[in-house]
């Protein structure tokens, strides 16, 4: 069986081809041609390989649940996008979530002051600035996202992701780490 290799080039107006048999190239300029091809294979591999996932999904349920209790976020990463699902079924008016991100220490404090400003603001007080990101309230079927910057993030800092709406926070929340 005899394979042909072909290279198009276009001299004046003609699109020519030249065609060689691999039988009339050389044996080392194919052992070249196989390892250059290797090569680039790798490393478009690779390069896929090395992409930084810098963002995540989340599920949130009507078992008070979100489908993770970690997210790790890749230190290259300039922005962290996260993606609120809530794929439960029961009516919005009874089974609302959110997800905020905090330091660890200051979450009890936001969950508090969040229920003094009740849902009309995603039991969120406004402009709190121990908040790094927040999606707003979702109902059963709905999706928000929220971008941050990922350099608000110290790596010697525990960090935690949780949900506002009253009584949640005790099964929805998780960690947030910088790798």
């Amino acid at each position: 069986m005899t394979h042909v290799l072909g290279t198009p080039a276009l001299i004046g107006h003609s699109l020519v081809t030249s065609v060689f048999y691999v039988n009339q190239i050389p044996a080392p300029e194919i052992q070249m041609i196989r390892k250059l091809v290797a090569i680039s294979l790798l490393s478009l591999a690779s390069g896929q390989l090395l992409a930084a996932e810098c963002s995540a999904t989340v599920d949130s349920t009507d078992q008070m649940m979100y489908d993770t209790k970690a997210i790790q976020i890749d230190k290259s990463c300039k922005e962290f996008t996260l993606n609120l699902t809530h794929s439960g079924s029961l009516p919005k008016n009874v089974m609302w979530h959110n997800w905020v991100l905090s330091k660890k220490s200051d979450t009890q404090a936001i969950v508090t002051d969040g229920m003094a400003v009740g849902i009309d603001k995603d039991y969120l007080k406004p402009d709190d600035s121990r908040i790094i990101a927040h999606t707003k309230i979702i109902g059963a079927g709905e999706k928000d996202s929220v971008t941050f910057d990922v350099s608000k993030l110290d790596p010697a800092e525990e960090y935690q992701f949780f949900c506002t709406f009253p009584g949640h926070i005790s099964m929805m929340k998780g960690a947030v780490t910088l790798k």
